[in-house]
């Protein structure tokens, strides 16, 4: 991308951001304008005139850029415990980029019984983070919500064995103890093994695996689920019984389900499709959340410590050498992204629902029986958004992105 293709949206985009675009008799989201709304990944086309909403006026410019008249109250749920996983909302919170989009935002912490989704079907909160497949469970279940911005533009998932275990592919998960987590994180891990032509339910054994890398360490599986940004750090934060020092990559074999194929698309930032279609307010409220939520990931890719210390500020009770690795790999995962941040690739998104539809967990279940209906998702407001922060010159692709290096202590402290 495309600093060009932010650059130069045109006054028709730049109307959307800023107004209501009119409402949808379509309850999935989707919104209709004088410009042709792209609703399933492909851009907007507008004509260079301004977009006309139903009896409703755009707000001054003044008022996206922090002139405001009042604050407008906002919940983001998380979808798990704070930690630099969300760093970018937590930037954008203390730096000011919401409030200066006249926007409060309140952070809602997840965990373990906490289903981000359905607290936003259930109207507890505006937004919600969650994974794309497990949100398009809840979502063909009824939830009417509708994905707008997708931030993390590859999967996280690995499957980290020691080297002895001479764990290199899905294929050796044959007769092997293979851990993943449940609840809808393990679809990645029964895709790898269908691609492998093994039968999860006699070809493996499949171990239900807590959040951390306990049973890995332990003995009791041979290859543990984990997070690039996350578990996989727990084990290099671990002392080597056999050395006294921490444990090293070259002790761990790795497999990436992105590098291999299967992975499915992670966090994103969903809306209540009702609303979206039929208040404008909420429209251009949804607008400048997903501009100032850009803003505070692209200041985490350029100040990496600075957000690590923000997350530390905001409760996060994992150590600070911990939340400089997840900082680092949870940028990987985003930057750089070459259509734009948040923006929706049609083929990540059809992988995920291919494997969504076509991969059966032990009881033969998928995470979906149809294709998502229309309106899943749409890059109208991410588009809207960079149009919004134009005249603010910023990186949203991050072509040049390089992570840094960390180092690990023990525990992650």
């Amino acid at each position: 991308m495309n600093k060009q293709r932010i650059r130069y949206l045109t006054a028709g985009l730049v109307a959307v951001a800023l107004l209501a675009a009119c409402g949808s008799d379509d309850d999935s989201g989707t919104e209709s304008s004088s410009t042709e709304a792209a609703t399933d990944g492909t851009e907007a086309e507008t004509d260079g005139t301004e977009a006309e909403t139903a009896g409703t006026e755009a707000p001054d410019d003044a008022d996206a850029m922090g002139e405001c008249e009042e604050l407008v109250p906002v919940s983001l749920q998380l979808q798990w415990f704070t930690q630099a996983q969300f760093a970018g909302y937590f930037a954008a919170q203390d730096k000011g980029f919401y409030e200066d989009l006249c926007l409060d935002v309140t952070i809602v912490e997840g965990g373990v019984e906490i289903v981000p989704q359905t607290q936003l079907a259930n109207g507890d909160v505006d937004f919600a983070l969650a994974w794309v497949p497990k949100a398009l469970a809840s979502r063909e279940a009824g939830a009417d919500i509708v994905n707008i911005a997708q931030i993390y533009q590859r999967s996280g998932t690995l499957q980290v064995s020691f080297v002895e275990q001479d764990i290199t592919t899905p294929e050796d998960f044959a007769g092997r103890k293979i851990g993943n987590w449940g609840f809808g994180n393990e679809y990645e891990v029964f895709a790898a093994i269908g691609e492998a032509g093994l039968d999860p339910a006699t070809d493996v054994e499949l171990v239900g695996q807590q959040f951390d890398m306990v049973a890995l360490l332990d003995g009791s599986i041979d290859a543990a689920e984990a997070m690039t940004y996350n578990e996989y750090a727990q084990v290099l934060e671990a002392v080597d019984p056999d050395t006294g020092e921490l444990y090293q990559p070259e002790d761990f074999n790795v497999i990436s389900y992105e590098e291999i194929g299967v992975g499915m698309l992670q966090d994103a930032i969903w809306a209540d499709a009702a609303r979206l279609a039929d208040d404008a307010e909420y429209e251009d409220t949804a607008t400048r959340f997903v501009a100032g939520s850009m803003q505070g990931w692209t200041y985490c890719r350029d100040n990496v410590e600075e957000c690590r210390d923000i997350v530390v500020a905001s409760g996060s009770t994992l150590g600070a050498s911990h939340q400089l690795w997840q900082m680092n790999e949870v940028n990987k995962l985003i930057w750089p992204s070459p259509d734009g941040i948040g923006y929706i690739d049609q083929a990540a998104w059809d992988r995920t629902v291919e494997i969504s539809q076509s991969t059966p967990n032990l009881e033969g279940a998928t995470v979906l029986t149809a294709p998502p209906t229309d309106g899943a998702f749409t890059n109208d407001i991410v588009e809207a958004a960079w149009a919004m922060l134009t005249d603010m010159d910023l990186d949203l692709s991050g072509d040049g992105f390089e992570p840094i290096e960390v180092t690990l202590n023990e525990g992650g402290e």
